[in-house]
């Protein structure tokens, strides 16, 4: 008889998202009436921009010419989309990161979930708390936490770093040092941003014993801090500790296309393998790439009229951010982040889940329980900025009619 995967026994609830849009759901059909404001789940608002438009266009009447048709394309991804990333997001910043060590795929949540499938199940993982659900759910699933305990509000085998006011939500080393270490900056659901000083701190420690940084920088777009920096590898040594994970759905809106990429330095080894072999053949094994008309278009990204037009959504976005964080902070609300990253933590004592109902059922605004990020997050509650600025500006005037 078969058995099954006994771990995902060991996951808590649904997946903090799907809970969320089941009470939506739920709230709806009983008040159809009703306007529901979303700014829980951080899904883009505004349309894909003209010129990354065009390159889908461009690439769907290649695809219809026998000149121009691709099938399979490679694993790693093509090659005019890894050279630009290259170009723009590591070596214009002084990093060196060649194009044969990125990886396309179809998104930042997948990597981040899979990553960890070329890792000893015995390794120790170290996680922020609050964090990304992701992080903390599949380590569950391969079997690397342990058991829940409602005591802690975590689980056995995971080291929980409290991100709260006191440390400026950023965390500190464990008392444990962990094997894995998942860090994201700008961080979600925070907003939070750690400075380079700040991160070089944790690229030494890493150095020091011997651990890999697992860090998602899907938000970078949104750094203004000169002081903030946009990746890990601005740091010195981090070729030999860390991996970077990007996305391309939330600065140039690809959440309905699906494409990020990972970086993995051909320095990173352990027992004289390198970890850029593991995730080439993991990858090679169980993926067969991003479609080619998507590639097409992550290329135009990186086209000055392309930078030009997601410069300004991302300001779109930063500006609805500023209108919500200093509305919220003029009505008396203590709030955190909003200044280099799309999310606002809006501190609400005592509440967590119950201050989503009751934004839900009493004026029809949605957020995201801080609750739902980890017990650190009880008492807070996440507010996106990716709404449009006329739902943000609504949203806002709700919430202070309360």
């Amino acid at each position: 008889m078969y058995k099954i995967n006994e771990n995902y026994l060991n996951l808590q609830g649904s997946y903090l998202f799907s809970t969320i849009a089941r009470k939506i759901s739920d709230y709806q059909q009983a008040n159809p009436e009703k306007k529901i404001i979303r700014l829980g789940i951080g899904d883009v608002t505004q349309p894909l921009a003209p010129s990354i438009i065009r390159a889908l266009h461009n690439a769907v009447d290649e695809m219809g010419t026998a000149e121009g048709f691709h099938g399979y394309g490679p694993e790693q991804g093509y090659a005019f989309l890894r050279e630009a990333i290259a170009a723009n997001d590591y070596q214009a910043r002084g990093c060196d990161i060649s194009p044969d060590e990125i990886f396309i795929s179809d998104g930042a949540k997948c990597d981040v979930g899979n990553i960890q499938e070329i890792f000893s199940i015995d390794n120790r993982v170290a996680v922020c708390d609050p964090v990304y659900p992701v992080y903390v759910d599949t380590n569950v699933m391969a079997g690397r936490s342990g058991s829940y305990s409602a005591a802690i509000g975590g689980f056995e085998n995971l080291i929980y770093m409290p991100c709260t006011e006191a440390n400026g939500f950023v965390p500190e080393f464990p008392k444990e040092v962990p094997d894995l270490i998942y860090l994201c900056f700008p961080n979600n659901p925070t907003g939070m941003t750690i400075t380079k000083s700040g991160l070089q701190d944790w690229v030494d420690y890493a150095n020091l014993h011997g651990s890999i940084i697992l860090y998602d920088a899907a938000y970078e777009a949104y750094i203004s801090d000169p002081d903030v920096p946009h990746s890990i590898y601005e740091c010195d040594g981090a070729r030999t500790c860390a991996i970077e994970m990007h996305s391309f759905s939330k600065n140039a809106g690809f959440t309905g296309l699906r494409l990020g990429y990972t970086v993995i330095p051909k320095d990173l080894n352990r027992n004289g393998v390198t970890l850029h072999s593991l995730w080439d053949r993991r990858h090679g094994t169980r993926y067969n790439g991003a479609p080619y008309i998507v590639q097409k278009a992550g290329e135009a990204v990186y086209s000055e009229q392309g930078k030009q037009e997601l410069k300004a959504q991302i300001s779109y976005y930063m500006n609805n951010a500023k209108t919500i964080r200093e509305g919220l902070s003029a009505a008396g609300y203590t709030v955190y982040g909003g200044v280099n990253a799309p999310y606002i933590w809006l501190k609400v004592p005592g509440m967590s889940w119950d201050f989503f109902d009751y934004l839900l059922n009493t004026v029809q605004v949605v957020g995201t329980p801080g609750q739902g990020f980890g017990a650190a997050g009880e008492g807070f509650f996440r507010l996106t900025a990716f709404g449009t600025y006329e739902n943000s500006v609504e949203a806002l005037a709700r919430i202070k009619s309360l």
